[in-house]
């Protein structure tokens, strides 16, 4: 995936065809980029598997079959200079978005099988089993969003056409291909499904870091070696970024712009955004707990180790 975006950049640099008003390479840029660091996200997932290390290995097998096959078919239908998603111009591109289709479905139920095994697994640190679960479920719920981008949309459903060219769109109430934010291309005149699909499947990498920033941070910051409060803030950023991925999927479904939300879309983001403030306060102010010492009644040769 990593050398597929190389690729694609040199394709970006040196190939200025424009399809549904972007640049024909940008499409596989973005997509060989994200499976690079999904692939590296569930790799490091798994090694912190303790139970059912064979069915992982055979899930995550299955994650890397699926996405080659899905890039396969992206990065050739770009040679060709044909639409890879919604296309059902000719059987041929119908059957390869159809195809598309299938191995994305088979991806999610892979990582789903690898998410199951996460949650059957023991970690030794309650703060970094919740960052790892509630990345893999938010991700699946972001992957998920997904498949309502395949659905036709109501101006497709009222165009009358009997054989359309395309079915399904990113945009909610627009059509693809128009005014768009620089860099990811999500809409600025309508809702945009992939707005929702993206924050969601990146759960997968952000949450597992913000555990490791206060985990580095922690030398430095007394208050951050205090297992029970890294787990205190996890719990509430994990619950926090889940309402982000419901409310921008709401926005979008309204057929919304991210950049220009509407009075309710406001209240709801200032909602979520006290109860995130007021989780992390509480979570502040409960005192440290305090660290197990050693029984004086053991030989020091025999002393248990404690480390907080």
């Amino acid at each position: 995936m990593a050398l597929g975006a190389v690729a694609s950049a040199v394709g970006l640099a040196v190939d200025d065809r424009v399809l549904v008003d972007a640049p024909i390479w940008a499409k596989p840029f973005k997509f060989y980029l994200s499976f690079t660091v999904y692939g590296l996200s569930l790799a490091w997932m798994l090694a912190q598997s303790t139970r059912g290390r064979r069915a992982g290995w055979w899930a995550g097998n299955v994650v890397v079959a699926t996405s080659l096959v899905e890039m396969a078919i992206i990065t050739g239908q770009v040679v060709r200079g044909k639409r890879s998603h919604f296309n059902v111009e000719t059987p041929l591109d119908q059957t390869l978005f159809t195809a598309m289709g299938i191995t994305v479905i088979v991806l999610w139920a892979a990582t789903l099988v690898i998410g199951l095994l996460l949650l059957r697994t023991r970690f030794a640190d309650r703060a970094t089993a919740w960052a790892i679960r509630g990345g893999v479920m938010i991700a699946l719920a972001g992957a998920g969003v997904g498949f309502l981008m395949t659905l036709p949309s109501a101006e497709q459903r009222a165009g009358g056409t009997e054989s359309p060219d395309v079915i399904g769109a990113h945009s909610v109430g627009v059509p693809d291909g128009g005014p768009s934010m620089p860099l990811t291309g999500w809409s600025t005149t309508g809702g945009d499904l992939r707005i929702p699909h993206f924050v969601g499947m990146h759960a997968l990498q952000l949450i597992p870091l913000f555990l490791m920033a206060l985990v580095v941070l922690a030398p430095r910051i007394a208050r951050f070696r205090d297992a029970g409060l890294r787990l205190r803030l996890i719990r509430v950023v994990t619950i926090g970024y889940a309402g982000v991925v419901a409310l921008t999927t709401w926005q979008a479904l309204r057929g919304q712009p991210l950049v220009h939300p509407d009075a309710v879309t406001l209240v709801a983001t200032g909602a979520l955004l006290v109860a995130v403030a007021a989780g992390v306060g509480v979570a502040l102010r409960r005192p440290p707990a305090p660290a197990p010492v050693p029984q004086k009644s053991e030989p020091p040769s025999l002393s248990k180790e404690f480390t907080v």
